[in-house]
């Protein structure tokens, strides 16, 4: 059976490309992957030419394998397109399979383009999105099994090897020399499948790579998933062996539970070359100089009243967990804590009476004026400083700015919104003090209508709206609302009236002869910089920011306790309660840069935009300005779901 599927495989090549293709016969030693980069090709394309072989080749074994060059005689190809979408309201008993085959789709088509049906069950009253496909035709040039691919943004290596069904390491066979440092807009090979047969990377789950000698009874071990539930997930395994550098969709959040890295991010830690010791300076608020440490009770009372100081407290603790966290990794460090005092005076004292160009990296000051100070003074050394809580007024060829600005989470908001292909309504809403980012996001989307919050009789703003304001510009449908705040009552009464009209709301008919209308909404409320307190406040209903799918762009996310069980519990032993965001902050940014230092021979060297970090709660990926420094661009999309936070994976 298996030789006459070889046979059948050979006359369709055969008749297709008009002996566009050529044999091997495979010598001792030889793998798939020496062979696909001899002839270049993909492993892909040799797997599917000779479906009966194994990543174990046999000495003398006759392989079929396409030609790489492309034919010049033009054919006919049909191609579908979308058209447009139909909307299906979910009737009782009525199943995912009987929708399918009523429109012509399958039941996979259904869940593309209704993506929360991955992750929930179908229920009666749901509306569902159905595609209207158009058939067109075009003449083509047939290619061989290599094609030229785009890079999208923020695509690493990993998504596109996802995305064409092979390996990085065969990705990276077919663009020898070019993968080092991945560009948006670059050029590079990829294998020729059809686009309906391209990978999505789905939001609701992980994606694991196949290491060397792993089959299915080992990813049992190790992942607690059977061979069918692999396969369920991974359909294209069925009748084949796993082989190393596959990357397989998994559960969301599995591999976090098996304390296993995600591909989205770089491993630091599996990649020190350099042990030696590393000298480092972080430069802490603490004021100890105001502190009366004669009296416990005074001790006290400062520590709970002054903020900085909790801060500061705080940052620290995470900075001592990523140190001992960091010598398990056989990773040692030399590190020196300044207390700024706050002052700009303290700050120029310290670097004038200590040798700075001694320390590979300086993590601080806080305070924006002292970080600016500091970051001047040690230009002329060239010494890396990390702002690790504000954003630099300047950023100098030594600055490390770890906050994303906020025109870049605005530009990761709306970017997020522009890939929805739906049809949908956008109104911004803001106050006088966000009316720069309301025109910004109204630049971006021409059809969006602004709304500001109204003013009282002496023409001071009130931080709210009415009903009137509003209820016209929400049309049956889906509708994008904008809020740009840093109020929590304007917050708590936005997200609560937005709610209202949330869902299927009854309209009275104006006389006895009309019926009453039903009108159905599906309101999304997003913001594109939700770190102030605003949202977190005890005024505003995490009920109404879950009904109203709240999305928003962050520079942080906050931890699961499931998949930070180690963390969490080794902090609470040492330090008596749960670690705040800014002992969190303080661990990764530390854990960032020691491990980036590990890596490379400075901090300069360990810093590009292929390089992704991600901790407890933040993210690292920098790029450098022309003319100066280096700031971070990576950031989270979450959404409130089920009344929990989670993140959207892109």
């Amino acid at each position: 059976m298996k030789k006459l599927l070889i046979i059948f495989s050979f006359l369709v090549c055969n008749n297709i490309f008009s002996q566009n293709h050529t044999t091997h016969e495979v010598k001792l030693g030889e793998t798939i992957e020496e062979i696909a980069k001899t002839y270049m090709v993909t492993p892909f394309d040799i797997y599917a030419l000779n479906p009966d072989i194994d990543s174990k080749l046999k000495p003398k074994t006759q392989l079929i394998i396409p030609v790489s060059k492309l034919l010049d005689v033009p054919v006919e190809v049909k191609k579908e397109k979308i058209d447009g979408y139909i909307f299906h309201k979910v009737k009782r008993k009525e199943t995912l399979f009987s929708i399918a085959k009523k429109y012509g789709l399958s039941v996979d088509d259904l869940k593309k383009y209704n993506v929360y049906l991955y992750s929930e069950n179908l229920r009666k009253g749901d509306k569902l999105q159905i595609p209207k496909f158009t058939t067109v035709k075009t003449l083509s040039k047939l290619v061989n099994t290599i094609k030229k691919y785009e890079v999208l943004p923020k695509e690493g290596k990993w998504r596109i090897a996802y995305k064409f069904g092979i390996s990085v390491s065969e990705l990276e066979g077919l663009n020898p020399h070019k993968l080092d440092s991945l560009q948006v807009g670059q050029e590079i090979n990829v294998p020729n499948i059809g686009a309906n047969k391209e990978r999505i990377i789905e939001d609701n789950y992980d994606y694991y790579t196949v290491l060397a000698k792993e089959g299915f009874y080992r990813l049992k071990i190790k992942l607690g998933l059977d061979k069918n539930q692999i396969i369920v997930l991974n359909p294209e395994l069925k009748g084949t062996n796993l082989r190393e550098g596959m990357i397989l969709k998994v559960p969301r959040n599995i591999l976090y539970k098996h304390g296993l890295s995600n591909p989205n991010y770089t491993a630091l830690a599996d990649k020190i070359v350099n042990l030696k010791e590393k000298r480092m300076a972080v430069m802490i608020p603490f004021q100890l100089n105001r502190i009366d440490f004669d009296s416990i009770h005074i001790v006290k009372k400062q520590i709970q009243n002054d903020r900085l100081l909790n801060i500061s407290i705080d940052f620290y603790s995470g900075v001592l967990m990523a140190l001992d966290s960091l010598k398990q990794l056989g990773l040692t460090t030399n590190v020196d804590v300044y207390d700024t005092e706050a002052q700009l005076s303290k700050i120029s004292e310290i670097i004038n009476k200590n040798d700075f160009s001694k320390y590979d990296a300086v993590i601080g000051p806080f305070i924006s004026n002292n970080f600016e100070r500091a970051a001047t003074l040690l230009k002329r050394d060239n010494v890396p400083i990390v702002s690790p809580l504000t954003i630099p007024k300047n950023l100098y060829e030594n600055v490390f700015q770890t906050i994303p600005s906020d025109t870049y989470l605005i530009n990761k908001m709306v970017n997020f919104i522009k890939q929805d292909t739906s049809k949908y309504a956008m109104i911004v809403i803001a106050d006088d003090g966000h009316r720069a980012t309301s025109n910004s996001i109204k630049s971006q989307f021409s059809q969006a209508n602004q709304i500001f919050s109204r003013k009282n009789e002496e023409g001071k703003e009130s931080f709210y709206i009415l009903k009137e304001d509003i209820e016209e510009l929400l049309p049956e449908g889906k509708s994008y609302v904008f809020l740009e705040t840093e109020n929590e009552g304007f917050v708590s009464n936005v997200s609560s009236m937005l709610n209202g009209f949330n869902g299927i709301n009854i309209v009275k008919a104006e006389s006895e002869e009309e019926e009453d209308e039903e009108i159905e909404r599906e309101i999304i409320m997003v913001t594109s910089n939700r770190n102030s307190r605003a949202y977190e406040g005890g005024n505003v209903s995490n009920f109404d920011l879950s009904n109203l799918q709240f999305h928003y762009a962050s520079y942080n996310m906050k931890y699961n306790l499931e998949n930070s069980k180690t963390f969490v519990n080794n902090y609470e032993r040492i330090y008596g309660g749960l670690p705040s965001k800014y002992a969190i902050r303080g661990y990764d940014l530390t854990m960032d840069v020691l491990l980036r230092l590990a890596s490379a021979k400075n901090l300069y060297e360990a810093t590009n935009d292929a390089i992704e970090t991600r901790y407890i709660e933040n993210k690292f990926r920098y790029s450098k300005k022309l003319f100066g420094g280096y700031y971070n661009d990576a950031a989270f999309i979450a959404k409130y779901e089920d009344l929990n936070i989670i993140e959207i994976r892109q």
